[in-house]
């Protein structure tokens, strides 16, 4: 094995990890703080002779995306706050055609325009819910610039594997800072590719036909499969349909291909699992609650949350019930805590919040236990 130690931003490790992943296509358009991602792939795509596109806007770049992996190229786009909104649209058509994609969603200050510069974690519902209709969505939360490069890799792989966008959902602060970052250079990295259509002579070819888990075998745009691509409820030739026994057969199959799967894809990570107090946290919030720990505070424990959905409620169960005291974490109003009381009804879940751009430090951290102490 060889380690190779590198200093990155989180914006480098996303954009060598999605290298590494074998990005082909990247349509976006600047917004902060999600830029430099879209400014460091505007080299290092087109170095290696492969499509950057800016766009004229969010909605542009998504749709862009879309018909890039239909054709089959592995393709991503990065945004932030308002661009999030703006792709909502699309995000929503890529899971009823089933185009894989990842969507890296910087997350800074809102609503609207409200601190572009500064960190938050406001989206957390909204990359869940912001689409309109029944349809499972893949959200990843990496904690650091090591995990934003490994989870980059992860995301195309889910992305590939399950025909279904993947939202990357760091924050301002993982995008922009600088931490040494570790990279086995003996190996690349294993990469899921997604199964193209094996036809027997005389055999129809159906693009939503052919299901393996649930998943479509779908040819590429250009292949010479012909393939009908619609956002309308759609048979399994691809035109669309009206009928009740065909849209509900599609939108059940489009969530049970993903909630089959759950084990697989839901991810934590659980540091003191006896703790009498565990926190449940995500994202750059998390680290508050490690440095607490690793600065000697073995009373308090940490199930911090890789994958923010699809939710395995037995996972967080597990350890979560054990506990005497459950604490939510999180740089909003609390969104995931919402999540948290509904999967663990026996427990009274207690929120520690915080928003305006700042993270919650240590010594704030310890205060604000002891008030829920009093």
């Amino acid at each position: 094995m060889s380690i190779q130690k590198e200093i990155l931003q989180g914006a480098q490790a996303c954009v060598k990890g999605a290298m590494e992943a074998e990005l082909g296509f990247f349509a976006g358009y600047p917004i902060t703080p999600s830029t430099e991602i879209a400014e460091i792939l505007s080299t290092e795509l087109t170095k290696e002779g492969k499509i950057f596109i800016q766009m004229e806007d969010e909605i542009a770049s998504i749709t862009a995306v879309i018909g890039a992996s239909l054709a089959g190229q592995k393709a991503m786009t990065a945004t932030s706050g308002p661009g999030f909104s703006l792709m909502q649209e699309g995000l929503g058509y890529a899971c009823i055609v089933e185009a894989p994609l990842v969507l890296v969603n910087v997350q800074r200050g809102g609503p609207s325009t409200g601190l572009p510069t500064k960190v938050a974690q406001g989206d957390i519902m909204q990359s869940r819910w912001g689409t309109h209709g029944d349809h499972p969505m893949i959200v990843l939360s990496p904690d650091s610039v090591q995990e934003l490069y490994e989870l980059t890799i992860r995301a195309f792989n889910l992305a590939e594997q399950y025909r279904n966008p993947v939202i990357i959902l760091t924050e301002e602060t993982i995008s922009h800072m600088r931490e040494k970052v570790l990279i086995d250079t003996s190996k690349k990295p294993h990469l899921i590719k997604r199964a193209k259509p094996e036809l027997r002579t005389g055999e129809t070819y159906l693009p939503y036909g052919k299901l393996v888990d649930d998943v479509p075998i779908i040819g590429n745009i250009g292949d010479g499969y012909g393939t009908s691509i619609t956002g309308l409820v759609h048979m399994e030739n691809g035109f669309q349909s009206a009928n009740f026994e065909v849209a509900d057969r599609l939108i059940r199959r489009l969530n049970r291909k993903i909630e089959n799967k759950i084990q697989d894809i839901f991810e934590i990570e659980v540091i003191n699992p006896d703790a009498e107090t565990m926190f449940i946290s995500y994202g750059v919030a998390s680290r508050t609650i490690k440095s607490l720990i690793y600065s000697g505070h073995d009373e308090i424990g940490l199930i911090r949350v890789k994958t923010l959905f699809p939710i395995d409620p037995e996972q967080i169960r597990k350890y979560a019930l054990k506990a005497k005291k459950v604490i939510v974490s999180e740089l909003n109003l609390g969104q995931y805590y919402y999540e948290m009381q509904r999967i663990l009804p026996e427990k009274k879940v207690h929120l520690i919040e915080k928003i305006g751009g700042e993270l919650i430090a240590p010594k704030e951290m310890l205060r604000r236990i002891e008030e829920l102490n009093d």
